[in-house]
């Protein structure tokens, strides 16, 4: 899995934070550690799928344009992810005599397809809202200790 997705879901619960301020990718890109340039890349696809708003020019930036408590992980994923469990490589060769290696690339391939789909359920029962209160809840420990 490349780590768009992470990237994603902290922007999202960043900007579900901070919902009446608009977010500049240099912002948003100083609370992820990574480049402006990455967010706006990631952002780019959150705004085609409806995730985020933009407004450009001074003090424009990014600002969600959803409900945090119905957009799950799993959507996310889908919009930003989709595919990546599965590596690009598999061993083994279709035209091999050796049934192991013949069979290894069909079978690791639908074990990844299998994997993908239980993994996408898992994310469809977490929320950005989730991921936000979480956060808070980490960070209430934190400052308890």
């Amino acid at each position: 899995m490349n780590s768009e997705f992470t990237i994603a879901v902290h922007s999202l619960a960043l900007l579900a934070h901070i919902p009446e301020h608009m977010a500049s990718s240099e912002l948003i890109a100083k609370n992820v550690c990574t480049n402006p340039a990455r967010i706006r890349k990631i952002m780019s696809i959150l705004r085609k799928n409806e995730f985020v708003k933009t407004k450009e020019g001074i003090g424009g930036g990014y600002i969600l344009a959803c409900d945090p408590n119905e957009v799950t992980l799993a959507e996310i994923y889908r919009s930003i992810s989709n595919g990546t469990l599965k590596p690009h490589w598999c061993s083994g060769d279709p035209q091999e005599a050796c049934q192991v290696s013949a069979n290894m690339h069909g079978v690791m391939d639908q074990i990844f397809t299998e994997a993908e789909m239980y993994f996408t359920k898992y994310l469809e029962q977490i929320t950005i809202q989730t991921v936000l209160d979480k956060v808070r809840h980490g960070c209430q420990e934190s400052s308890q200790q």
